[in-house]
């Protein structure tokens, strides 16, 4: 059902591809747009990939080949022309913003409607400075600072005690999902599953190497497949080649459409050095698959359910991953039951229910 009246909303971020939170304002932007609100996009690289809605304007052709302040000042004054030409109701920023003085122009002085600041990672200093002063001079003005968990909005708050936050979930497309996990796939295994990129170790997926190689699960046939891209798959194709798991590891690169592999896997496996609210939790369990996790900070925690969705390990812990991989693989019990209850727990993340809040915090009608 439609809003009864007309609104215009700007969606800022990175690219509409990779990242979770890029995925986050795509999905967003499906809803917006099925309730009747013109979308734009305003991004940092032209590159698509997800699903989306509206009209998208990149600032990289901007920079006319440029590099440097030049190629920075001519994004800004297109940016203030992009907002001066449009009359938007609200301007929500999904970017990371690390450049202290340039976010403070783009805060007070670029953004010309209500402005809606996100924080989508437990390393706050990402999105909001870690000087008191500073964040009060940005940000105390905002219309709101929306944190993706109650971990994440307590911790703004205590470093900045900013009185406009809130915490809104991210969305996840269940539709969507329902009709890609369906796609086959050319697996033709027992295999658990890890999903993320392979830019940096912030995934730890070494970890996981290293417990499946100490785990039983070599032994009954399950498999290890990877899910991601990056530098960092060398070293770990290196590791797998030192635990002799090359034909037990399998690294399938970046797929456009990881649903289909969550659906046919026995669980997934999250052992990141920290997060924001991992969303390949979510969408796992919206896949009926159960999960593995760390505890780390932040979004494990307010996504398991020990052992009703999930086992949730002690944050660092390699041996009790070790130990909850062998687990899941050998109580039939405990993981039929986490599998029944993996998609209901999860519907508190569902795109329309997460949609309404967004809509209730921004008053429209």
């Amino acid at each position: 059902m439609k809003l009864q009246n007309k609104y215009k909303i700007a969606l800022v971020g990175f690219r509409l591809s990779g990242g979770g939170s890029d995925r986050v304002m795509a999905n967003l932007s499906v809803y917006f747009d099925q309730m009747g609100i013109e979308i734009h996009i305003a991004t940092v690289i032209d590159q698509l990939g997800y699903e989306y809605k509206g009209e998208v304007f990149s600032t990289s052709s901007l920079k006319r080949n440029r590099n440097g302040l030049i190629g920075k000042f001519n994004r800004v004054v297109g940016l203030y022309q992009f907002f001066r030409n449009n009359k938007f109701d609200y301007i929500i920023d999904f970017r990371f913003r690390t450049k202290g003085i340039q976010e403070w122009i783009i805060a007070k002085y670029l953004y010309n409607a209500p402005a809606i600041f996100t924080i989508h990672s437990s390393k706050t200093d990402e999105y909001i400075p870690q000087t008191k002063w500073l964040a009060q001079s940005m940000y105390a003005g905002a219309y709101r600072i929306v944190a993706i968990t109650n971990a994440i909005n307590d911790k703004v708050f205590q470093e900045q005690q900013l009185a406009n936050l809130s915490t809104i979930y991210n969305p996840v497309d269940f539709v969507s999902i329902d009709r890609l996990m369906m796609e086959p796939i050319d697996l033709d295994f027992q295999y658990i599953i890890a999903v993320g990129q392979l830019e940096n170790p912030i995934k730890q997926f070494d970890h996981l190497i290293e417990a499946y190689s100490n785990s039983c699960l070599k032994d009954r046939q399950v498999h290890l497949v990877i899910c991601g891209s990056g530098h960092g798959v060398s070293k770990l194709e290196d590791q797998v080649r030192r635990y002799n798991l090359e034909h037990f590891v399998h690294f399938i690169g970046y797929q456009s459409n990881p649903y289909k592999y969550m659906e046919k896997a026995k669980f997934l496996v999250l052992c990141s050095q920290f997060e924001g609210l991992p969303m390949v939790l979510i969408e796992s369990l919206a896949c009926h698959t159960p999960v593995v996790s760390y505890d780390c900070e932040t979004g494990p925690r307010e996504i398991i359910i020990p052992e009703e969705n999930g086992i949730l390990v002690e944050n660092q812990n390699k041996i009790m991953l070790q130990q909850a991989l062998d687990r899941f693989v050998n109580d039939r019990e405990l993981y039929n039951h986490c599998k029944r209850t993996a998609r209901e727990s999860v519907k508190i993340f569902e795109l329309e229910a997460v949609g309404k809040q967004w809509i209730n915090l921004m008053n429209l009608k």
